[in-house]
């Protein structure tokens, strides 16, 4: 995949798909957020990062969202030194250059599972610490120009994430927010914006807590509710979101059943809708270990469905 962002709606860098995703972002003078002590981050020096292999490219705005991935590879190690970070640091990069084909890494900051956080594509600590501009990075396709990434060490579908990890996001989120005047319900999952299991299902279902607690160190007094999402439907999937989603399909003329089970036709329907629209694959580590293709998620759902829906009613309703 290219390492740069497509972006088809908006200068800023929100796609089509993205605004009646997750809505307008504009956040006023009053909403600020107070500033909170930076956490210990160590630089890509610190963990002897490669060059990248080309320009970083700083973008004269501040990032939108603020994004949680998991690494799935390195996985749920049970070292949790500050060596064993910079080792995954240098293999994440490895990979993102040699296998991927990105100047550098992909994502902006890396969570260690033992709750040590290193900066990932170069130039990010610096760009952040100024709190006006944004490190485009490759990490949320279709969408990196609005978003800031944080890849966290391991894999979240089945297990929870250490108590290190987790007080490190949390400290690093607020920080991120802080410097950019960024409110707790921007704070999103990778599958908010792509079909993808990212960042897994444990720590995708903890976001409300991770949004609540940035919020307390922010001196939010009342959190803003957080919007409904488009649900992930996966194959093997059954039931009625699954039936929602195949009418919509067969109303656009794909051949499915409506029989609410997410069979192979319906996987093939969702993968042509994707490559028809040109949605980036494989834009997660997820798909090393899971064949993500047929994934039906965030970026999927608002090309199936007709124009002049309220989606705001229908993603409540399949969130019910």
């Amino acid at each position: 995949m290219a390492d740069f962002d497509r972006r088809t709606a908006l200068k800023g860098g929100l796609t089509a798909s993205a605004v009646g995703l997750l809505g307008t972002a504009t956040i006023s003078a009053a909403d600020a957020a107070p500033r909170v002590t930076e956490p210990r981050i160590y630089g890509t020096s610190a963990w002897n990062a490669r060059p990248p292999n080309g320009a970083i490219e700083v973008q004269n705005h501040k990032p939108t969202y603020i994004v949680v991935h998991h690494t799935v590879d390195p996985g749920n190690v049970t070292d949790y030194t500050l060596e064993h970070a910079f080792w995954a640091s240098r293999a994440i990069q490895n990979f993102h250059m040699d296998t991927r084909g990105w100047i550098d890494t992909g994502q902006q900051f890396t969570n260690s599972r033992g709750g040590h956080i290193t900066e990932g594509r170069h130039r990010s600590l610096e760009i952040l610490r100024g709190g006006t501009r944004h490190v485009l990075g490759a990490n949320v396709g279709n969408n990196n120009s609005t978003c800031i990434g944080i890849e966290n060490e391991g894999l979240y579908s089945k297990e929870d994430v250490t108590p290190a990890l987790w007080d490190s996001l949390v400290k690093l989120v607020a920080y991120m927010a802080s410097q950019y005047g960024i409110s707790p319900e921007f704070i999103k999952g990778h599958r908010d914006f792509n079909s993808t299991e990212c960042p897994g299902t444990v720590l995708y279902d903890r976001l409300p807590e991770l949004r609540a607690e940035v919020g307390k160190l922010l001196g939010y007094s009342s959190p803003k509710v957080d919007p409904p999402e488009w649900p992930l439907l996966k194959p093997g999937d059954s039931g009625p979101r699954v039936r929602t989603a195949q009418e919509l399909m067969r109303a656009r003329g794909f051949a499915v059943p409506t029989d609410g089970l997410f069979g192979q036709s319906t996987k093939d329907a969702v993968a042509a809708v994707a490559a028809r629209h040109g949605l980036e694959r494989d834009a997660c580590g997820a798909t090393a270990v899971t064949d993500e293709t047929g994934f039906l998620g965030s970026d999927v759902w608002p090309l199936i469905v007709g124009s002049g829906t309220d989606l705001r009613a229908l993603k409540a309703r399949l969130a019910g």
